[in-house]
């Protein structure tokens, strides 16, 4: 969730606007009995204009994501999640409401309370697991020019997920509300994670929830939060568990950003001389 890249990312192949026309206003598309498909759209949080399509496809316990989303920072790289629950909890998307201290910006700690904690990391190489990958902002998606991000990837997950995949939902991390195409402290202040980092780097720009994923939940109330699953891929945590993780992983992103830029300061400086 920072500026800049951090490095080289694996090129990913498109999603085809096809796969997503298959699923479009169903929960369920018919891919075959074996191979169910899902749909999420997603949703702008913290007025991001942000949107998107997510399709979630089971086989087996392999799990292909497909994410399509627009409205994203350009150039810079986007945090993103499968959220929720396995234990059969129904977590939601937040909305204006869930802002708490009234400051005009959706907070990640504010969010977690509704879309629960990191259940698998959207990486686009390396393992997905959500304590060690839930922040791994070196190899997460990073926008384009236009601030559009393309991902596809299969991922390996436990029997829980496959069982609960109607529980989870998908959420990317990332806003601009000064629209200078970078995160900064100008926008929306302090993170509330580490006031060394900017809120706009941490803060969810959209979410969306698997099309019926209330059926057969059961609703959390108050401040309750769900655990991930144990098993390939997953780990358990608290909200803010997750939330600490994500101040490190800024942190480690700032300090890379900051020792490239004095590296390039000190090249320019030898040349000069």
């Amino acid at each position: 969730m920072m500026s800049m890249r951090t490095g080289r990312l694996a090129v990913l192949a498109a999603l085809p606007a096809a796969a997503l026309l298959t699923v479009a206003g169903s929960s369920t598309a018919i891919a075959g009995e074996d191979t169910p498909a899902y749909q999420i759209d997603l949703e702008q949080l913290n007025d991001s204009g942000s949107k998107g399509t997510v399709m979630l496809s089971a086989r087996g316990q392999e799990l292909t994501v497909w994410i399509k989303s627009e409205g994203m920072v350009p150039g810079q790289p986007s945090a993103q999640h499968l959220h929720g629950s396995t234990e059969g909890h129904d977590f939601v998307c937040p909305d204006d409401s869930a802002d708490e201290d009234g400051d005009g910006i959706l907070n990640n700690t504010e969010a977690t309370v509704h879309y629960g904690d990191i259940n698998i990391a959207l990486t686009v190489s390396g393992d997905t697991d959500a304590a060690t990958s839930g922040l791994a902002v070196d190899r997460m998606p990073v926008a384009d020019k236009e601030g559009k991000i393309t991902y596809k990837r299969t991922l390996q997950v436990s029997q829980d997920v496959i069982d609960h995949i109607k529980d989870l939902h998908v959420v990317q991390h990332g806003i601009d509300p000064n629209n200078n195409d970078k995160y900064d402290f100008e926008g929306a202040g302090k993170s509330e994670l580490d006031p060394k980092l900017p809120q706009e780097a941490t803060a969810p720009t959209n979410c969306g929830e698997v099309k019926g994923a209330a059926i057969g939940s059961v609703p959390v109330g108050g401040i309750e939060t769900g655990s991930g699953a144990t098993g390939t891929n997953m780990t358990s945590g608290t909200a803010i568990g997750a939330a600490s993780a994500a101040a490190m992983a800024v942190a480690a992103f700032v300090v890379v950003r900051r020792r490239k830029t004095s590296g390039v300061a000190a090249a320019k400086a030898g040349d000069a001389a």
